[in-house]
């Protein structure tokens, strides 16, 4: 979780030394003080235990073993720090049901939800009728939704307190989401979403390292088809799309580090024509100055691979702040190129009301083939209830297949863990139309790109084959099906990426 979080729980306890969430944490950072005073207010009528006489039993919303102080370190770093001071948990705590747990997965011992509140409703009760299938974490944390919806503040108070001391980021799948979707919950009862997105991003650029995220990027494809499902699927549709053409122009808007081209080119090479000429032009809408010079460097490296693989290549980076507002003279398209362009998870990064807009700017530039990969969930849904029900099955799965992909506590499964967490927190507590983060399954984006303009363009059966392949190259558990509208990845039947081609009408 982030130090900001735990910095305003730390103000709290100070002004409330009876508050259930004691802590002995101090806050070190005086930056962050100055953002937290406006919180305390809201913090009061949500958090004042009901029985005073369990307020020194409980800890903060964070242990110890959590990056919360240590958010602008490195992830090695911070990791490291972790591990050497296990074994310290405080005696305010409960340690058997933190980090340090061995168990995997399995459902809490009702005891202790008796301990914790006696007047939490039987259906939590010794038999855990509601704990189906040991998923503890789903059904607390959709009790407390409906709390939250309900306005009931001392059962949402009681609900926060117990995710509290069964959370852990460290722990099993169960304890992970307990632990991320209960950062969410405060920020949106306090009203917090948007300055806690701020921070969170921020900390997450200052301790930014390329080379930890490029690690992290090829582990995950190397052990999950999450990405590559998409990059084959799209490369396969766009390799079509470009055959017979000598002058080819994709237009880049992923942030997937270009890690999908290096098959892309290898297949150019070994076409059975001559060779064409390939100019990529890859937009960055990081705010940070050096998403541009990380960008440059890997382009170098593209070009040496271009080189090597005998393909005249051409590539370029464009800065765009927001993507509804394509710049596309910046693009400089060239009527003699064949025009591709590659979506592979952008489109939810556009705001709500500009994605008819950019499709629209899609259609103007006349390309051969658009290409869209997206997360197969829809959090459209205006109220509070049904975005959460979707935001957890979505991530639910993702955090399963996680738990099958990495270590617990992998470098790498954290990263990406906390970026979910980010989402998590832009999802269900931020109004801010500028940040709001509104995923939409394939249905609703292949009714947009009808509605600009575009009609579906089947993948073939040479690129399901290859998506095939790759799948035979993981774990299993992981599949694939398609409709009239694309081509959907799915992980334990349940359907999680959808990629898709679109070719304007004529």
């Amino acid at each position: 979780m982030d130090r900001l979080f735990t910095s305003r729980l730390a103000d709290y306890q100070s002004e409330h030394p009876l508050s259930c969430f004691n802590s002995n944490k101090n806050c070190e950072d005086a930056d962050t003080h100055r953002h937290i005073d406006s919180y305390n207010n809201n913090l009061s009528q949500f958090l004042l235990p009901s029985r005073r006489d369990k307020s020194r039993q409980c800890n903060s919303f964070m242990d110890d073993e959590d990056f919360s102080f240590k958010q602008f370190l490195p992830f090695k770093e911070m990791f490291n720090s972790n591990q050497t001071g296990k074994g310290t948990t405080g005696p305010n705590q409960f340690s058997s049901t933190r980090a340090t747990s061995s168990r995997s997965s399995e459902v809490p011992d009702p005891s202790l939800f008796s301990e914790l509140n006696p007047s939490f409703p039987e259906e939590f009760g010794p038999a855990g009728s509601r704990c189906i299938n040991g998923r503890w974490a789903s059904n607390l944390l959709l009790e407390c939704a409906r709390a939250i919806v309900q306005n009931e503040k001392s059962r949402t108070q009681h609900l926060l307190w117990m995710l509290n001391e069964l959370s852990s980021p460290y722990g099993d799948c169960e304890q992970k989401l307990a632990s991320y979707f209960l950062q969410a919950f405060f920020c949106k009862i306090t009203d917090t979403g948007p300055r806690c997105y701020t921070t969170l991003c921020s900390a997450a650029d200052k301790t930014y390292s390329f080379d930890s995220t490029r690690k992290m990027i090829l582990k995950f494809q190397e052990s999950s088809p999450w990405t590559t499902f998409g990059h084959v699927a799209a490369n396969g549709a766009i390799l079509e799309a470009f055959e017979g053409e000598m002058k080819l122009h994709i237009v880049d808007l992923s942030n997937t580090f270009c890690t999908q081209w290096p098959t892309l080119l290898e297949a150019l090479a070994t076409r059975s024509d001559d060779t064409p000429h390939l100019r990529l032009t890859t937009v960055v809408t990081s705010k940070e100055a050096t998403a541009i010079k990380v960008m440059k460097e890997i382009g170098q490296r593209m070009e040496k691979f271009a080189r090597l693989m005998g393909v005249p290549f051409e590539f370029s980076v464009i800065h765009q702040h927001h993507l509804h507002k394509l710049n596309v003279s910046a693009l400089k398209i060239r009527p003699d190129e064949a025009l591709a362009i590659n979506c592979i998870h952008s489109l939810q990064r556009v705001s709500k009301n500009g994605r008819d807009s950019i499709l629209s700017t899609f259609y103007s530039m006349n390309p051969k083939i658009v290409t869209v990969v997206e997360d197969e969930v829809d959090l459209t849904h205006e109220d509070f209830g049904s975005c959460f029900s979707e935001c957890l099955r979505f991530f639910s799965l993702f955090f399963d297949s996680l738990e099958e992909s990495f270590s617990r506590t992998s470098n790498e499964r954290l990263m990406l863990e906390r970026t979910s967490a980010r989402s998590m927190v832009n999802i269900l507590a931020c109004d801010d139309s500028e940040v709001y983060e509104r995923r939409e399954k394939g249905a609703q984006w292949a009714w947009r790109l009808k509605e600009a303009g575009f009609i579906h363009a089947a993948f073939s059966d040479d690129v399901v084959d290859d998506v095939r392949a790759l799948l035979k190259r993981y774990k299993e558990g992981w599949g694939h099906c398609s409709n009239s509208d694309g081509l959907f990845l799915t992980w334990k039947e349940q359907c999680a990426i959808w990629a898709s081609a679109w070719k304007p009408c004529l």
